[in-house]
C-alpha cells in the first residue's frame, strides 16, 4: 500500500503539475548540454590538455552521469521520494554549475595580468569539483523527474500519459538544441578584467543561472504534484531476499520442512516484494534463432519494435557518417611521416625558373609568380638543389629534419638567384574552421602587415611571417606600410578550415598587389551533407529513446518507477564505456572504419533484440500486483499459520 498527497489542477485533460515539470526538463537540459558543449573546448584551450586527456575526460564525465541515476533513483523509491530528491540534488547541481563558472574565470589566478592562469592547478581542481557535483545532481535527478511526472496521472490516462512523455523528450531536445547553439557564441565573446579572453565564465555561468531558475520553476508548482511516499528499496530488498533463501535453503534440510519447489520460495513468506522484480525479469528468452522479418506496414508497432526500428536507423546514420567521413578524407592535406620530407617551390622572380631535386629525384618547371604543390621525399636521398633562373644558376645543399614541411623561395636578382628555406610548422589542418595566413614580402624594403585585427609584424625583403589563425567565411581589409606609405586590399573570401601563404609584390595608387599560393586546400565538403546521417539519426532517436522512457514505465511496479528509469539511463552510461573500449581496442586510425565498425556493432545487437521482443509477453504491473495481494490474501484466510514456527525460529536466529 502507498500513500499520495496531492492537489490536482487539470488543464485541457492533463494534471496542471506536468507544465511545472516540463519547463523544469527543459531547463536543466539547457543547462547541462550548454555546458556540455563547450567543456571539451575548455579541456583544451583553457586547461591546455590534450586532445586525448580532453576526450578521456570528457567520456568519464558522460559515463558518470549515467552511472549516477541509479544512486539518485534509491534515494527517491526507498527514502526521501522522488520529490525531495529532485530538490536536493538539484540544489548540487546548480552549485556545481557554478563552481564550474568560476573555475573558468582566469583572472582569479592572473596575478601577473599576462593573460594566462599563474595557477593552472587551482582551475583544474576547480573544475572536477564542478563537474563531480554536476554529475551526481544530474544523474540523481534524471531517473526522478521522468518518473515523478508519470506519476502525476491516474490509471485511467494512459493515453495522456503515453503523450506526456513525448512532451517530455521534446522538452529535452528543445532544450539541447537551443544550448548547443546559445553557449558556444557565449564562449566566442571576449571578456575579462585585465585581458580579454574567450568568455568561458559566461558560457558556463549561463546554464548556471537556467539551474537555478530550473529549480524555482520545480518548487513553485510543489502544491500541485501528487507525491507517492517512498516504499522501501526495492533492489536491496531484492538481494536480502536472495540471501536470505540461500540461507534457508542450506539450513533447512531436514524432512520436517517441506520440500520447495525453487530455492527462492525459501524466501516467500519473508519477502513478497521478489514478485515485482519478476514482473520486470520476464525477457522471454528461448531455444529459438529464426529472427522474424519485421515489416512495421503489415504488423502491430508495438514499443519493442519501434526500439528495434530505431537500432536499425542508428545503424544506418553510422552507415551515412562513414560515407560523408570517405568524403571529407579524400579533401585532408597528407601531412610526411617521420623520415619523410615535403618541400613547396614559390617561384618570386620575373623570368621562368628550373628546380632540380639531387641526385635526380625530381625536376619542376615553374612560370614567373609560380608555385608548386607539397612534394614529398625521402629525406636520406635529398642531398641538393639546383636552380636554373634566366641566365643565372645556384646550388644549394639540403639538410632538412624530416618530418616536416617547407617551403623554399626562389627569386632571380640582379646579384645571382636567392633561395632561401621557409619552416612551416604546420602539423595538422585548421581547426573550428579558421584558416592559417602567413605573408612573404617581395619588395626591395620593408613593410609592416596586417590583415583585418591581426598584426603580422615588419618583413624584411624576402622574408616570412609565421602563421597566424584567422576566422574563415569572410573577406579582411589587408594593409601594408610601405615607406610611410599606406597601401590596402580586401583579400578574397577565404573558406574553412585553409592555409594560405600571400605575397606582396607590390603598391599601385595606394593598392596592394597580392598573390595567393594555397598550402592547404579548404573544406569543400558541405556541411548538408550531415543532413542525412542527422535525419537517421533522430528518427532513430524519437522512435528509440521516447519509447524506452514510456515502456520503462509502463511495465515497471510501483515501488520501482524511479530504478527502472534510471536502469534505462544506465544504458547509456554503458554505451559510452563501451565506445571507450571498442575505439581503445579496435586500433582503427580512420574515422570511417570506426563509423562501419559501430554500424555492425549496432546491427547485430538489433538483430538479437528483435528476436527476445517477438517472445516478450506484455503486462499490467498494476493488475499483476493487485492479483498477486488478492492471492495472497486468499492463502492467508486458508492457512494463516504456515511456515510460523518456521519464521519465528529464523527470526530469533
Amino acid at each position: 500500500m502507498f500513500f499520495v498527497f496531492s492537489l490536482q489542477l487539470s488543464c485541457f485533460g492533463y494534471p496542471l503539475s506536468i507544465f511545472f515539470i516540463v519547463i523544469n526538463e527543459f531547463c536543466e537540459r539547457f543547462s547541462y548540454y550548454g555546458m556540455r558543449a563547450v567543456l571539451v573546448l575548455y579541456f583544451k584551450y583553457f586547461l591546455q590538455w590534450n586532445d586525448n586527456l580532453s576526450t578521456a575526460i570528457y567520456h568519464t564525465f558522460v559515463a558518470l552521469c549515467y552511472l549516477t541515476p541509479i544512486l539518485g533513483a534509491l534515494i527517491a523509491d526507498s527514502w526521501l521520494g522522488k520529490f525531495k530528491t529532485i530538490i536536493y540534488l538539484s540544489i548540487v547541481y546548480t552549485i556545481g554549475q557554478a563552481v564550474m563558472s568560476v573555475s573558468s574565470i582566469n583572472d582569479l589566478t592572473d596575478h601577473n595580468h599576462d593573460g594566462s592562469p599563474d595557477s593552472i592547478s587551482v582551475h583544474i581542481a576547480l573544475s572536477m569539483i564542478g563537474l563531480i557535483l554536476i554529475a551526481l545532481g544530474t544523474g540523481g535527478i534524471k531517473p526522478c523527474v521522468s518518473a515523478f511526472g508519470g506519476d502525476q496521472f491516474e490509471d485511467d490516462q494512459e493515453k495522456q500519459r503515453s503523450r506526456f512523455f513525448s512532451i517530455f523528450y521534446l522538452s529535452i531536445n528543445a532544450g539541447s538544441l537551443l544550448s548547443t547553439i546559445i553557449t558556444p557564441i557565449l564562449r566566442a565573446q571576449e571578456c575579462g578584467i585585465h585581458s580579454k579572453q574567450r568568455c568561458y565564465p559566461l558560457a558556463f555561468g549561463v546554464p548556471a543561472a537556467l539551474m537555478a531558475v530550473s529549480l524555482i520553476v520545480f518548487i513553485i508548482g510543489s502544491k500541485m504534484y501528487k507525491k507517492v511516499r517512498p516504499q522501501g528499496n526495492i533492489m536491496i530488498e531484492v538481494f536480502k531476499c536472495i540471501g536470505f533463501a540461500i540461507k534457508n535453503r542450506f539450513r533447512h534440510r531436514s524432512k520436517e520442512f517441506p520440500k520447495r519447489e525453487h530455492w527462492l520460495d525459501w524466501a516467500s513468506e519473508k519477502y513478497d516484494t521478489v514478485n515485482p522484480i519478476l514482473i520486470i525479469i520476464m525477457v522471454p528468452v528461448v531455444d529459438a534463432v529464426i529472427y522474424p522479418l519485421i515489416k512495421k506496414c503489415k504488423i502491430n508497432f508495438t514499443p519493442l519494435r519501434k526500439i528495434t526500428v530505431g537500432m536499425l536507423l542508428a545503424s544506418l546514420a553510422f552507415v551515412a557518417a562513414a560515407l560523408v567521413q570517405v568524403q571529407i578524407d579524400k579533401t585532408l592535406p597528407v601531412f610526411p611521416a617521420a623520415g619523410q620530407s615535403q618541400i613547396k617551390v614559390i617561384n618570386l622572380g620575373t623570368d621562368g625558373a628550373t628546380v632540380q631535386f639531387e641526385p635526380q629525384l625530381k625536376t619542376v618547371n615553374l612560370t614567373s609568380m609560380d608555385y608548386t604543390d607539397y612534394m614529398t621525399f625521402e629525406t636520406s636521398q635529398l642531398q641538393s638543389l639546383n636552380v636554373i633562373s634566366g641566365n643565372n644558376s645556384t646550388m644549394k645543399p639540403i639538410n632538412l629534419p624530416g618530418g616536416q614541411r617547407h617551403t623554399i623561395e626562389i627569386k632571380n636578382t640582379e646579384s645571382g638567384i636567392v633561395a632561401e628555406w621557409l619552416d612551416d610548422n604546420v602539423t595538422s589542418k585548421p581547426e573550428e574552421g579558421n584558416n592559417l595566413i602567413r605573408f612573404i614580402n617581395n619588395l626591395p624594403y620593408t613593410i609592416n602587415v596586417t590583415m583585418g585585427d591581426t598584426s603580422f609584424g615588419t618583413l624584411m625583403t624576402l622574408s616570412a611571417s609565421n602563421y597566424s589563425l584567422l576566422a574563415g567565411g569572410r573577406k579582411e581589409n589587408i594593409m601594408a606600410i610601405i615607406n610611410s606609405n599606406t597601401c590596402s586590399v580586401t583579400s578574397n573570401k577565404f573558406g574553412f578550415g585553409s592555409a594560405y601563404t600571400i605575397v606582396i609584390n607590390g603598391c599601385t595608387g595606394n593598392t596592394l598587389d597580392v598573390i595567393y599560393s594555397e598550402d592547404i586546400p579548404p573544406n569543400t565538403v558541405h556541411m548538408a551533407w550531415q543532413i542525412p546521417q542527422y535525419f537517421l539519426l533522430t528518427c532513430a532517436e524519437v522512435v528509440f529513446s521516447v519509447t524506452g522512457l514510456e515502456f520503462s514505465y509502463s511495465q515497471a511496479p510501483s515501488n520501482m518507477k524511479a530504478v527502472l528509469q534510471a536502469g534505462w539511463l544506465l544504458t547509456v552510461a554503458v554505451g559510452n564505456i563501451i565506445v571507450l573500449i571498442v575505439a581503445g581496442a579496435s586500433k582503427l586510425s580512420e574515422p570511417w572504419a570506426e563509423y562501419v565498425l559501430f554500424a555492425a556493432l549496432l546491427l547485430a545487437v538489433s538483430i538479437i533484440f528483435a528476436v527476445m521482443a517477438y517472445f516478450y509477453t506484455y503486462t499490467d504491473p498494476n493488475e499483476v500486483e493487485a492479483q498477486l495481494d488478492e492471492e495472497e490474501k486468499k492463502q492467508g484466510k486458508k492457512d494463516p499459520n504456515v511456515y510460523e514456527k518456521e519464521g519465528e525460529s529464523v527470526s530469533r536466529m
